[in-house]
């Protein structure tokens, strides 16, 4: 994956400029405290560890506290989830929880994501947002929370060649996106990505 590596080290500089502490920077305290990561890490490992997927009408309800809770996710999108998870009876929120457990911890994750997906379009709920949030908060070093007009700047600033961002999920787009988020954080300072929404949450105010 080719991408423009002097834009990104130039960006670097700009930001460490102005927040020489990275995102440990007391100037950035303010957005440290509006998003709340490592509460929202914590209620997630709490609620939907491996071992909470035996209880699915539980499981249904953790992921619509967690994204309710969400900063990053859309407020509009927050009362069409809760919808979503109220009209379930209880086999389809065992299927619900069972493909959450199957992105989360199965060997096919791409399985999954796309029975996830599946399940949500039909309500219109098929975004990037409510499907990368859960992920996210669970492993925020190793899983990316795509954000579509982050994603998309990212893309374009950085002159990405080989990755096209696509409205509708995908598991080839969202293993691209993270196959370049990675890329990115072994070339800049570790300051700048204790995870991956910060390390995209840098890119985007950096151009």
């Amino acid at each position: 994956m080719q991408l423009n590596r002097q834009k990104l080290l130039q960006a670097e500089a700009r930001f460490l400029a102005r927040y020489p502490g990275g995102f440990e920077d007391p100037g950035l305290a303010a957005v440290r405290k509006k998003h709340n990561v490592d509460r929202l890490v914590d209620f997630a490992r709490d609620n939907l560890g491996r071992g909470c997927f035996n209880r699915p009408a539980q499981v249904a309800d953790s992921v619509l506290k967690l994204v309710s809770r969400s900063s990053m996710v859309s407020r509009f999108e927050k009362p069409r989830l809760r919808d979503f998870i109220a009209c379930l009876n209880s086999r389809e929120k065992e299927a619900f929880a069972l493909a959450m457990e199957k992105r989360l911890y199965g060997r096919s994750k791409k399985q999954g994501f796309d029975e996830l997906v599946g399940m949500l379009q039909p309500f219109g709920l098929a975004k990037w947002s409510v499907v990368s949030a859960v992920p996210f908060y669970l492993a925020p070093q190793a899983e990316a929370f795509v954000k579509p007009t982050t994603a998309k700047g990212i893309i374009a600033n950085l002159e990405v060649q080989g990755l096209e961002y696509l409205p509708t999920p995908t598991w080839a787009f969202y293993q691209g996106y993270r196959r370049l988020l990675r890329e990115v954080r072994a070339t800049i300072s570790p300051a700048l990505s204790p995870n991956y929404a910060a390390l995209t949450g840098f890119l985007m105010s950096s151009f």
